[in-house]
């Protein structure tokens, strides 16, 4: 059925008609409804509204489908949940479906911690007004008021009949087949059953098991595999390489070369690796110096010598402000940096009678869909992409890319699949890093000791690009072909959720502020999202210069946040965090042990996140290591508890390693980070005790809690190490060289 807003279909009943279950039609007429504009419906129901988008009735259970994908944070889970609670049937059910062009809503992106908030919404208002079309239809199969029915597992009671929703599955379904209305109510926090209850990651076991649980686990009949051959730098040319003595060597089945891509596949995988060294071996590259300084110069050339767009993203002047007693300024660096994917890059693609099948990793399998039928010059409806789990990483690492290489090398294999998986040096030179950025803060307090003048001045490249985020080709090889497909201008995502200025206006209230942004497009390292995009460096500027402006007005910086905030909501997490941590005013460093605090509302519009925690400072060698860390959480209502501890959690002992460890390294030509041991990530032995503290609010909607703890985690190490050493260091990462030189 068509979903057009001017669709003169008004209203479906059931009605039982002669021992039949039909529909009825109310119509309207055309000219009215083409003058109203339809209502907006909650969640992604608003752009995927036919009701059949979202579930099926099965022979003995439910299937939901959505297009938000599992990619370790556990919301098939916590979707699972909200499903079995609006229909009343058990958990077990439900079973669910993850990202498939082919069955699934287009949701775009799994992304910015909007999974339940937006998915969990449709969801939940989906399953309500279903289980209102399968009681009404229950209600004219047994002859019994709806009114007067109940509903358990999916068995529907009343009058002393009963009559399950699997045995009114075929009428039930054909009712689904029109668009959602939203009026009917979901239940209170008071009727649920499986709603805020810590229910086991149905993900987890068959990943523990041995799978099938990823995409590298994908077997289809006749499957080969392949590899690429990447240009040793950005912008480099191929001028030659041995094809011939690469296509005797034992199991080659083809060797693809269009412009600057070179792959090859294989019978076996060992044989797909042999090939690739020896192309790597003989190919010959042009290079040119292209990629800008290192280091502190780095931050320089963003400043000074990039060409950037200048916008003020927000700004408030106070009339009759108390006048300056005091003024600060201080800036802020976070480098490139990696996802640092456990497991590489993955994918399988097959060509069958001129379509594309490919299975995917993608975080947004309807916009690679698109891109895919770009490169290739299909209809999308030409490519189905179906996702498969892969290592996490939380933002727009090589997944996309890696389904083109495999699409472009299965279409040399006669329609055999090809699985198609990145090197380690692939994954480290060439996936989309996060930006690297500045932030320079500037403030004033009073003579009282409160904030009078707020300044976040910002430079940053993109921190969105994603396929489907420009009129370009967003995928690595579409660049690299013999007819290169340009990436095209990715604006900046726009406030209120913001992109390089997530999180650059203050939750705190100040009455004079100015936040400016300098926005560089044009980026010789491609930058996209990673796991908060600027949020993460802007929580750490703002909040180190929290803890800065706190110490010029002698005060304690707990206290001297809750004398800035308002916001209910947000004083609850600080002060809850602060209490549990057993954090004390006035307590002193013995100049090797700190603590250190910070908060913030992510994006301003999702969850509340308050960090308090310690860390050790070993003074001879300079590593900073966190050995206790407590966050408080405001999520809204928790769908499922557990889920939310993991993901402050995660996000605390990831944002650990970013803040301590990680950078890019490169010199004016190539990345020059290639391996494990050119990018040390945090290990087990240096995970800090970490508890969460959840002030569930059951009768408020659902924030996103995925991205909440990174950027207060790495506010409070920089603010715990200023407390141990006395010394503060602003520029990310906190390594043993600038401790030890901060210290000396």
């Amino acid at each position: 059925m068509s979903t057009n807003p001017s669709t003169n279909l008004r209203r479906r009943e059931f009605l039982r008609t002669g021992g039949a279950l039909v529909i009825a039609f109310s119509l309207a007429p055309d000219v009215a409804l083409a003058q109203a504009k339809p209502p907006a419906l909650p969640g992604s129901l608003n752009a995927n509204r036919m009701l059949d988008s979202w579930l099926r009735i099965d022979a003995d259970g439910v299937t939901i489908f959505t297009g938000k994908i599992e990619l370790g944070q556990g919301i098939g889970t916590a979707l699972a949940q909200i499903a079995a609670d609006e229909l009343d049937v058990d958990l077990k059910r439900i079973a669910m479906i993850h990202g498939d062009t082919a069955l699934t809503p287009n949701e775009g992106q799994t992304a910015g911690s909007q999974s339940v908030q937006n998915s969990g919404t449709a969801v939940r208002f989906a399953c309500a007004e279903a289980r209102a079309v399968l009681v009404t239809a229950a209600a004219a199969k047994l002859g019994v008021a709806a009114s007067e029915l109940s509903v358990a597992d999916g068995t529907v009671n009343g009058g002393g009949k009963s009559v399950t929703y699997w045995a009114l599955a075929a009428d039930a379904n054909t009712g689904f087949k029109r668009e959602a209305t939203a009026q009917v109510k979901p239940k209170s926090p008071a009727e649920h059953k499986w709603v805020g209850k810590s229910i086991v990651r149905r993900d987890i076991p068959r990943k523990m098991t041995g799978g099938p649980a990823y995409v590298q686990d994908v077997r289809l009949p006749g499957m080969v595999f392949g590899r690429v051959v990447r240009p040793p730098s950005p912008g480099a040319t191929l001028t030659a390489f041995d094809e011939a003595a690469v296509k005797k060597m034992p199991g080659v089945l083809a060797v693809v070369r269009d412009g600057n891509f070179l792959g090859v596949a294989a019978l076996r995988e060992e044989q797909a690796i042999n090939a690739r060294e020896a192309l790597k071996q003989s190919a010959k590259w042009q290079e040119t110096q292209a990629l800008p300084p290192e280091g502190e110069a780095l931050f320089e050339h963003l400043m000074k010598n990039a060409k950037a767009q200048d916008s003020v993203v927000n700004e408030k002047t106070a009339t009759g402000a108390a006048p300056a007693a005091k003024t600060l300024e201080a800036t802020y660096t976070r480098p490139y940096q990696c996802h640092g994917s456990i497991g590489p890059s993955c994918a399988v693609a097959q060509w069958t009678d001129g379509k594309l099948r490919v299975w995917t990793h993608s975080q947004g399998v309807y916009p690679l869909r698109g891109e895919l039928a770009r490169v290739f010059g299909v209809e999308p409806a030409s490519v189905r992409c179906t996702h498969a789990e892969s290592a996490g990483c939380y933002g727009h690492n090589g997944a996309d890319d890696v389904a083109l290489d495999a699409a472009l090398v299965a279409r040399a294999t006669g329609g055999r699949p090809v699985k198609l998986q990145w090197m380690r040096d692939d994954e480290f030179q060439w996936e989309p890093y996060g930006s690297p950025m500045v932030v320079q803060m500037g403030g004033a307090i009073d003579a009282q000791g409160n904030v009078v003048d707020w300044k976040h001045e910002l430079w940053s490249h993109p921190h969105s690009t994603r396929p489907g985020s420009s009129k370009g080709i967003n995928l690595l090889a579409a660049r690299l072909l013999d007819k290169p497909q340009d990436w095209g201008f990715h604006p900046d995502v726009p406030q209120p959720a913001g992109g390089a200025d997530r999180n650059s206006i203050p939750l705190y209230d100040f009455p004079s502020q100015k936040i400016t942004k300098h926005y560089i497009h044009d980026a010789p390292l491609r930058t996209s999202a990673l796991r908060t995009l600027g949020g993460y460096a802007n929580v750490f500027a703002l909040e180190s210069f929290m803890d800065e402006m706190a110490l010029a007005a002698g005060a304690d910086p707990v206290e001297f946040r809750l004398r800035h905030m308002k916001d209910p909501r947000a004083r609850a997490v600080i002060e809850a965090a602060a209490k549990r941590f057993g954090w004390q005013p006035g307590t002193k460093s013995d100049g090797r042990t700190g603590r250190g605090f910070a908060f913030s509302k992510y994006k301003n519009l999702a969850c509340y996140v308050a960090v308090a925690l310690d860390v050790e400072v070993n003074r001879a060698s300079g590593k900073v290591r966190v050995t206790r860390a407590v966050a408080a959480v405001d999520v809204g209502q928790a769908v499922n508890p557990d889920g939310v501890v993991n993901q402050i959690e995660g996000g605390l002992i990831q944002s650990a390693s970013w803040t301590l460890m990680e950078a890019v390294r490169y010199d004016r030509t190539r990345v020059t980070t290639r391996s494990w041991a050119d990018y040390p990530i945090l290990r087990f032995e240096d995970v800090p005790q970490v508890e969460v503290v959840l002030l569930n609010q059951p009768n408020e909607r659902f924030l996103g809690v995925g991205e909440g703890s990174q950027g207060p985690a790495a506010a409070a190490i920089g603010n715990a190490v200023a407390h141990a050493t006395g010394k503060r260091l602003r520029a990310l990462p906190l390594t043993p060289d600038k401790v030890k030189q901060a210290l000396a």
